[in-house]
């Protein structure tokens, strides 16, 4: 019986750890490739139509500053969930990165809300889903105890 029990507990430890790191490896992920896109912004190559709800595209200067501040945010952020997820092993960092992802997750969530109120079909369409996924990763992070 006791046998049974810890094979019962040390199985949904595992669930729980898988799902800590699918999380954190669905947010590293998307945020890297968040960062790719608003350089690719900055420089161009994606018109700059598609971010910031179509109404900074207008003037160039506007543009690069709010492009900084998304890169800036977004570097932060991925410094969040390295160090909660343990790929940073920092631990004087432990506890501002546990707030960190509570901020991720809130961030997440005002994002939807601003991804669907946009005018930009992308924004609406692409980008609405997967900030309400993100914010679920994120989630799941900030409700961890421990880092991964």
């Amino acid at each position: 019986m006791a046998a049974e029990l810890y094979y019962i507990k040390r199985r949904l430890t595992l669930k729980k750890s898988a799902s800590v790191r699918y999380a954190g490896l669905i947010l590293l992920v998307s945020f890297s490739l968040l960062f790719v896109f608003h350089v690719l912004v900055m420089t161009g190559i994606v018109q700059p139509g598609v971010v910031w709800g179509g109404h900074v595209e207008s003037s160039r200067t506007n543009l690069i500053l709010f492009e900084l501040v998304a890169l800036a945010v977004t570097l932060l952020f991925l410094f969040f969930i390295a160090v909660k997820t343990g790929l940073l092993n920092l631990p004087v960092f432990t506890k501002i990165a546990s707030l960190g992802m509570w901020i991720v997750f809130a961030y997440m969530l005002l994002n939807t809300a601003a991804n669907l109120a946009s005018g930009v079909f992308l924004e609406k369409i692409v980008f609405a889903p997967l900030t309400i996924l993100l914010a679920l990763c994120a989630l799941r992070l900030a409700l961890e105890k421990h880092t991964a």
